[in-house]
């Protein structure tokens, strides 16, 4: 059964072609369609996704949330979408014009396969683009701080470089993991070895999905990431002097973003658009793959709305010296092993090969989650031996008569 995209699409093509056109031009003007059609989509799920935090925020901190404009309050995002944009644009003085209005351009959607036959572009490097589109962002945010002519908004937009492009290292790491199980660079080939269920690389790289998940939330900057904005501290952060609907073009972005953490998770360790029918119904891979970065979404609202925000040394701290070295260390069993297993099973992974992967990890955390243990036991004893004891005749006479 052919999906409807794909009908859609046929469908213009045949039309333009008999039109006369030249099939270079057509293939150019189905690609632009297919970008205002996945990015008019976003949006929407963009303006969905403020209605579902604010929803879920709320169950968390025992509110209601949203409840008085439309059913369940789902028409209030539209009222928040009409008030930024009838609020007054202003630009601070001393501000660069150009480089403050300049947006980062949203690309990590176009190689993420939606169905068998739904895809943006087929990259044998996908993951490597996404890599590299995924520094934009950071590259965006520097941009904002620096041309807002705002200390603020400079000390927040520095201190991405210290975050987001150091958590970015255990991340490009760990991506090696999937790739070295699929052979291949290309999402699409690493959603296709994920056909089925037990196949998922979830199943048989567990710690390096969870390793690419917080580093995930660290590049996008969201609680207990997020000292990039850190309204305790620094005012919002880089994006202080954004008002109206630059600012709701910010929050938006950090929505999608979160969103496509989910969906990249899903691609690359819960088998992508994979699931019963899609063979006959292709288009049920959308379904699928939305559903999947969905519960990853709440996964990452819930930790947001959970956990409080990690001081700047402690976060590196773990990323440099946990992060990073586990991340290493699991890139290189992973590859022994795969080396090995293919080797004596050359018929390609079967149960065997999951139950070694998933034995390893477990193996690998183990040892990490020791050191750790160990090394703290040891700080905290020299931490115990350089802090005086407190003695009776060593406190103020106050102190000695309420304790009496």
């Amino acid at each position: 059964m052919t999906d409807p995209l794909n009908l859609l699409f046929q469908w213009l093509m045949e039309l333009l072609l008999g039109l006369g056109w030249a099939p270079t031009l057509v293939a150019f003007v189905l690609s632009i369609i297919g970008v205002v059609i996945i990015s008019t989509f976003m949006l929407l799920v963009a303006v969905f996704l403020v209605w579902v935090e604010r929803k879920v925020v709320a169950r968390f901190q025992d509110r209601l949330g949203p409840n008085r404009l439309g059913p369940f309050g789902l028409i209030q995002p539209l009222a928040d979408i009409i008030k930024l944009l009838i609020k007054e644009d202003l630009i601070p003085r001393g501000a660069d014009k150009f480089i403050y209005n300049l947006a980062p351009v949203l690309l990590l959607w176009a190689v993420i396969p939606l169905t068998p036959n739904v895809v943006g572009t087929t990259l044998d490097v996908g993951l490597l683009y996404i890599v590299a589109i995924g520094a934009i962002s950071t590259l965006g945010i520097i941009m904002a701080g620096w041309a807002s002519n705002n200390k603020y908004a400079l000390l927040g937009a520095l201190r991405t470089v210290a975050q987001m492009v150091s958590y970015e290292v255990p991340m490009v790491i760990v991506l090696l993991v999937p790739v070295l199980m699929a052979r291949s660079m290309s999402l699409y080939d690493i959603v296709d070895s994920q056909s089925a269920f037990y196949q998922w690389y979830i199943f048989s790289a567990p710690v390096a999905a969870i390793i690419f998940l917080i580093t995930s939330i660290a590049e996008i900057g969201r609680a207990p990431f997020d000292l990039t904005e850190a309204e305790s501290e620094i005012v919002a952060g880089f994006h202080i002097e954004y008002s109206g609907m630059k600012f709701g073009l910010f929050y938006a972005g950090e929505l999608l973003h979160a969103l496509t953490i989910g969906a990249l998770f899903a691609t690359l360790f819960l088998g992508g658009w994979s699931g019963p029918f899609v063979e006959q119904v292709p288009f049920l891979g959308v379904i699928y793959l939305f559903i999947k970065a969905f519960v990853i979404y709440f996964v990452i609202m819930w930790i947001k709305y959970s956990l409080p925000r990690i001081r700047i040394d402690h976060m590196l701290n773990f990323n440099w010296k946990f992060l990073t070295p586990l991340a290493i260390g699991l890139v290189m069993v992973t590859a022994v092993l795969d080396k090995v297993l293919t080797t004596q099973f050359p018929s390609g992974p079967g149960w065997i090969y999951g139950i070694v992967m998933l034995a390893a990890n477990l193996l690998v955390a183990w040892i990490a989650l020791s050191l750790v243990g160990r090394y703290a036991e040891v700080e905290r004893k020299r931490v115990g031996e350089e802090r005086p004891v407190a003695r009776p005749e060593n406190l103020p006479p106050q102190a000695t008569a309420s304790s009496d």
